[in-house]
């Protein structure tokens, strides 16, 4: 009886062995079937479901954090985690976008309130390695009725995408680092621009009248440098430096649209960025 007993036993460890071996090639073959932008969005909306799956798709051994009021690593991330509310965070990822070991998202948060919010993550080996975001509360529609998050968001024209990403990097350059104004319907079409800053109208007349308010009110935005320009097809993401109403240090996600290689369509997240105080990492906000 006790050797019955004793095969029983022996059995049902090597089933539960088979078991858990059949899950970890499961979850190793979902791992490498998802692409990294499918792995991006899995992570995000695992806020919604509670899926601790897509956890697997970061690194645990170098996961470098660069929002500024998160910790660095796996922990960082942990302890904000520790910190949700009752009913959770929740994500609705509006748009992802993949460029080389990039993917970047324009995401609908509600992350201690609701926020619109800029997320770039970096692959190594099919794992995220290093993540960057700018959040901002949400506001209200803008003087032509759009929001942070409407507009389009079908990607194409994949065979424009190094074309698209030198328009814009050359937009900024010229335009918003140079201060080249007369070169502004070079890059944005001045037929059609749909804006979706939370303060500003359509077209280039309410780019200028922004500017003009700005001025006039002794306000800044001022852009000082250029980090990243990611970009898939149609869609372009810019991450850059500089100063924003009264000179407050500021990080400025921008998100452009094009069409026939000229901006038509611009989201954005403008951020200020902690002073060193206030920061739980050394790893720099770009």
């Amino acid at each position: 009886m006790n050797y019955l007993k004793g095969c029983f036993g022996v059995l049902a460890l090597l089933s539960l062995f088979l078991i858990c071996c059949s899950s970890s090639k499961s979850i190793q073959t979902m791992k490498s079937e998802l692409s990294n932008k499918g792995k991006v969005v899995a992570l995000l909306n695992s806020f919604n479901t509670g899926d601790q799956t897509p956890i697997s798709y970061i690194n645990p051994n170098k996961y470098i954090q660069h929002n500024l009021s998160v910790g660095d690593g796996l922990e960082g991330f942990g302890e904000v985690m520790q910190h949700a509310p009752p009913q959770g965070f929740k994500a609705n990822v509006i748009r992802a976008f993949e460029d080389g070991d990039y993917v970047f998202t324009h995401t609908e948060y509600d992350f201690f309130g609701p926020k619109a919010g800029f997320d770039v993550f970096r692959f190594e080996d099919g794992q995220i390695v290093e993540h960057w975001d700018n959040l901002l509360e949400t506001q209200k529609p803008n003087p032509s009725g759009r929001t942070q998050f409407d507009g389009a968001t079908e990607v194409a024209d994949l065979d424009k995408t190094d074309a698209n990403k030198a328009t814009v990097r050359a937009f900024v350059e010229d335009v918003l680092l140079g201060h080249q104004m007369d070169k502004l319907t070079s890059y944005i079409n001045p037929n059609k621009y749909l804006q979706h800053n939370p303060a500003v109208a359509d077209g280039l007349d309410g780019f200028g009248a922004a500017m003009k308010y700005f001025a006039e009110n002794g306000l800044v935005m001022e852009y000082t440098q250029l980090h990243k320009v990611l970009g898939q097809g149609n869609f372009v993401l810019t991450m850059s430096e500089g100063k924003f109403g009264k000179g407050d240090a500021t990080a400025f996600y921008d998100l452009f649209r094009l069409e026939n290689g000229l901006i038509v369509e611009h989201w954005d997240v403008i951020a200020s960025i902690p002073a060193e105080s206030d920061r739980k990492n050394d790893n720099g906000k770009f």
